[in-house]
């Protein structure tokens, strides 16, 4: 599944940037040779009768090209001068080169509003417990209220709380938040985001705001037992009732779960209520390791209340007009914060370990269309609009690049050298280069540590 989802993913991406430069390109009246999905030896070639485009499937799926004809790359007939690229004007050109950008912004456009006109599901922006001495508890911000806006942007769901507090951090200074309370009064907080660091960025940095998503409590119910783990062994079953552990009272299953994974291969005395009955049993939690330490495991998961859990989700939908707008917004805002990011890796304020190569998008790939079609759907616009935007950047051999040359070009005239030009592509194959050997280097380091 992992697989499959990220060669489609990869196909349909690559398709349609490359699609984007040759629409352009046969509109300015360019000549395309050949269209390819993929680098390397063709696997599949089709030419269309009547047409002049070789349609081919190359051997390895990880990019693509539109070959055009160009003097610069061979001999082209004198009939055929007007038709090749590089006697174009420099308008043309530009059009024509950034046109593959502007298709995967489109393509992610376009999917952002079909998610949003059918409802995208999420979590409700209710609060959970707020963290002492973090900017939360100095807002005055308190668990089961709900956040309705962040600095004027409605914020409906989980995720689009996160996503604005992101765009605000990068920006630095305060957050202004409208909150409903319990008692459904509507207040004014501000978030003070000032304190966050570069560093804070790498890791979950709402958390480091002392925000999380509200969830309830989930009491020390037995849900279900593994075969043969230390739980069934020790004597327990389900909706047993954890009353205390070592003589010490159990709140929740999460204060369960603590004292489980801290007490790995020790004796913990249990005292269980049982079809009204008080019980008391011996556990000694399995240890296993976990990183270089080890913990406690028992092989049981809770008793849920689904009800009460599906009560927390809500499904975003629009109209037809208002998600064409908000699946705009949702493009920009995104591109926005995507070049942000990468400002801020160039600078060294952010490091440089959140670049992800194929591996993690072939990660991400599976666990979204495991997830469902929405969710694959919205990993696609996600990294359409990443890959919009990093070709946009002004490095030789990529469009930006290109764009780049082309408006020295319009400034001084005439068209960059040659000289000029291959130390370009040169020096753009170097940093390329390095940039995919950090980011599969990431890929690995993250394989690793889990």
């Amino acid at each position: 599944m992992t697989f499959l989802a990220f060669i489609v993913a990869i196909v349909v991406l690559v398709a349609f940037h490359e699609y984007g430069h040759y629409w352009v390109a046969r509109l300015c009246g360019v000549k395309v040779l050949r269209f390819s999905i993929g680098f390397g030896k063709a696997i599949y070639t089709k030419k269309f009768a009547g047409g002049e485009t070789e349609w081919v499937i190359s051997a390895i799926p990880l990019g693509g090209y539109v070959k055009m004809l160009d003097e610069r790359e061979g001999e082209v007939m004198p009939e055929e001068l007007a038709r090749a690229f590089n006697r174009q004007t420099v308008v043309k050109r530009m059009a024509i080169v950034v046109a593959g950008p502007l298709a995967n912004l489109l393509l992610a456009i376009v999917l952002y509003w079909g998610l949003f006109i059918y409802g995208v599901p999420g979590l409700k922006p209710i609060l959970g417990n707020i963290a002492p001495d973090t900017p939360a508890a100095a807002a005055q911000l308190q668990a089961q209220q709900t956040i309705i806006s962040i600095n004027g942007n409605a914020t409906p769901a989980w995720q689009e709380v996160r996503w604005v507090l992101l765009d605000s951090v990068l920006q630095g200074g305060k957050a202004d938040l409208e909150i409903r309370t319990m008692q459904g009064d509507v207040v004014q907080r501000v978030l003070d985001i000032s304190s966050l660091t570069a560093a804070d960025l790498d890791s979950d940095f709402m958390r480091k705001l002392g925000l999380q998503p509200y969830q309830p409590v989930i009491r020390p119910v037995i849900g279900k037992l593994s075969e043969n783990g230390a739980a069934q062994r020790a004597g327990l079953k389900v909706d047993d009732f954890i009353l205390s552990a070592n003589g010490m009272p159990v709140k929740d299953w999460e204060e369960w779960v603590d004292v489980v994974r801290s007490h790995p291969a020790s004796l913990l005395h249990l005292e269980i209520q049982r079809e009204g009955h008080l019980i008391a049993l011996d556990l000694k939690p399995e240890a296993v390791a976990e990183g270089e330490k080890k913990i406690g495991k028992i092989g049981a998961a809770p008793r849920i209340d689904q009800q009460e859990f599906d009560a927390l989700l809500t499904e975003i939908s629009y109209s037809p007009v208002n998600a064409l707008v908000q699946a705009v917004r949702k493009t920009w805002e995104t591109s926005l914060i995507s070049l942000q990011m990468m400002g801020r890796m160039i600078v060294g304020q952010v490091s440089l370990k959140n670049l992800s190569g194929p591996v993690t998008i072939a990660d991400y790939a599976g666990q979204s269309a495991h997830m469902g079609l929405g969710a694959y759907l919205s990993f696609l616009a996600l990294i359409s609009i990443s890959l919009g935007v990093l070709n946009l950047l002004p490095i030789p051999l990529l469009d930006g690049g290109h764009l780049l040359y082309y408006m020295v070009e319009m400034i001084k005239g005439s068209p960059v050298s040659e000289t000029l030009w291959d130390a370009g592509q040169k020096i753009g194959m170097a940093l390329l280069f390095t940039l995919m050997a950090l980011a599969l280097f990431n890929d690995f380091s993250r394989l690793i540590l889990n």
